[in-house]
């Protein structure tokens, strides 16, 4: 009997997948285990297995193509079995029709306008590189039309909502079409680029393609070689642009500092601008002005000169993110904040003999996500999320620690923090830390925290609150260690002390509950050795 395969929900979030890659073809023996296919999902490209033994009948959804979770992706059965009702009334309905093209001559007519697709053509729409992307901005095409692609080169850098991460090809070919053009936005889904042979006609690959933007495309596509012609004094400026290899970084402070970059040297990687190239880049000439002849003549009186200046700059994908997600935050969520000080003093000559053990390195912000993991075992009530009509427990210590980076703040998570040493806990968080400032976290990275740690005592910020990073229902702000008159056995002795504030969701953490965390946190802090029993 045949067995109807349809697009699975391979991650929490997703709500639809792309199939990048057919590994069986109609006709073929499938056994159960064997791959059928790559499906791009929203958090990564992922293989999808057959459960099912028998022959491949039917592809409903072709390479490339997008669909919603459910839809029907495929048909396995019995060689030679009637599937004609399986496949009736849905969408891809073509497909047999294509099978059984004799039978069936009436069925041209609706099959025309797909066929018009040349052979060998792959559509790319922008994809969905994070849970919560909606759309995307290209940074910077790394290939440009006309250029061979390989399956696997890198086609261009999409800036999302957390960062700006290289998009690969699924495709080998020749890059036909760019649909989106640099530091142009689009929602997901959009046409991105056009890979197919050397030659092939775009006009008719977008009159082909799906979403109607068929009649705008070949407009863009007609008027570039009139360009060439018609202005060369602008040719020859955009010409240059084109050969200068820089960051996305680096040409937006050239453009906002009037740098031009041809000018620029270039140390990074194959002489590549990067951001420090242009920050130290010194123009040759100076142009002179006149203004201090203007002010000599008439020294009686100040009268101040200048010209008022203001720019405005796009918000990234990620600022807008971030305004949007912490909005919501501290406007749906009720927010109390408990402020606790904790003796410093123990935690640092433990941290002194800790880091005397070879091959070991632990930070004070390690020894408080530690103490967090431990804390937040003892109180479950703080390890939840709210959701309307239920309250969601925790049963895993999954802890975000929050790094800022140039475009704005990412939220790596430790999986498993309760389970992790000291040291292991800042061997990771080194890791991703470095993985945020160079803008290479995965999605998967920035996924799924119970509990979120902020810390801001490295900027010598004595004390500060944080907006609770949903769905977490708690937040720890983390001071700087100040040096202090304390009172000690009676007498005033110098000490170390550091704030530690909690903000919490007063619809799951009642008042008592975030104290009795904060003391059991406390205690943890102030006797290091206790978390190494």
């Amino acid at each position: 009997m045949a067995e109807i395969i349809n697009m699975p929900r391979l991650s929490d979030t997703m709500e639809e997948g792309v199939v990048a890659k057919w590994l069986k073809k109609v006709g073929d023996t499938v056994k159960e285990g064997d791959i059928l296919a790559e499906i791009e999902t929203d958090k990564a490209t992922m293989e999808f297995e057959s459960f099912y033994s028998g022959t491949l009948l039917y592809i409903g959804l072709k390479e490339g193509e997008t669909a919603p979770v459910d839809t029907l992706l495929a048909i396995i059965g019995e060689k030679g079995e009637d599937i004609s009702a399986l496949i009736g009334g849905g969408a891809p309905a073509p497909a047999p029709a294509k099978e059984a093209a004799p039978a069936a001559p009436a069925a041209a007519a609706p099959a025309a306008a797909p066929a018009a697709m040349p052979a060998g053509v792959q559509i790319v729409t922008m994809p969905r590189l994070s849970d919560t992307m909606t759309e995307g901005t290209v940074a910077s095409w790394l290939k440009k039309e006309g250029d061979a692609v390989k399956e696997g080169d890198i086609l261009a850098e999409i800036e999302t909502d957390k960062a700006t991460m290289e998009f690969e090809s699924f495709y080998a070919g020749t890059l036909l079409y760019i649909g989106i053009k640099q530091g142009e936005s689009a929602p997901i889904d959009s046409l991105l680029a056009i890979i197919g042979p050397a030659g092939t006609d775009v006009n008719a690959v977008l009159a082909a393609a799906k979403g109607g933007a068929p009649a705008s495309a070949p407009a863009s596509t007609t008027t570039e070689a009139p360009k060439a012609t018609e202005a060369p004094t602008n040719t020859v400026a955009s010409a240059t642009d084109a050969r200068v290899f820089a960051s996305p970084l680096a040409k937006k402070i050239a453009q906002d500092k009037g740098i031009d970059l041809s000018q620029v040297k270039g140390t990074g990687e194959n002489g590549r601008i990067v951001r420090k190239d242009v920050e130290g880049f010194t123009p040759s000439a100076k142009p002179a002005t006149s203004a201090p002849a203007e002010k000599t003549s008439a020294p009686v009186a100040y009268v101040p000169v200048g010209e008022e200046v203001t720019e405005e700059v796009k918000n990234s994908q990620m600022r807008k993110t971030i305004a949007k997600r912490l909005s919501e935050s501290k406007f749906t969520a009720p927010h109390y904040y408990l402020t606790i000080e904790v003796d410093m003093d123990n935690a640092m000559e433990s941290r002194i003999q800790i880091n005397n053990l070879p091959d070991t390195k632990v930070s004070f912000n390690d020894m408080v996500v530690k103490a967090c993991a431990m804390a937040l075992r003892k109180h479950p009530q703080v390890n939840t999320s709210w959701k309307g009509d239920t309250t969601v427990y925790n049963k895993h210590v999954h802890i975000g620690v929050a790094v800022a980076i140039e475009d704005g703040l990412v939220v790596p998570v430790l999986k498993f923090a309760d389970n992790l040493s000291l040291s292991q806990i800042g061997v990771l968080v080194k890791d991703l830390a470095g993985k945020a400032r160079n803008k290479k976290l995965t999605p998967a990275e920035m996924d799924g925290s119970t509990f979120t740690v902020s810390n801001l005592g490295m900027f010598g910020v004595e004390q500060f609150t944080s907006i609770i990073n949903q769905p977490n229902s708690a937040i720890l702000s983390v001071g700087a260690i100040i040096e202090k008159p304390v009172v000690k056995n009676g007498q005033i002795v110098v000490g170390h002390t550091m704030k530690l504030c909690l903000a919490c969701d007063h619809r799951t953490i009642d008042g008592a509950t975030g104290a009795q965390f904060l003391q059991t946190l406390k205690a943890y802090i102030e006797n290091p050795v206790t978390m190494l029993a």
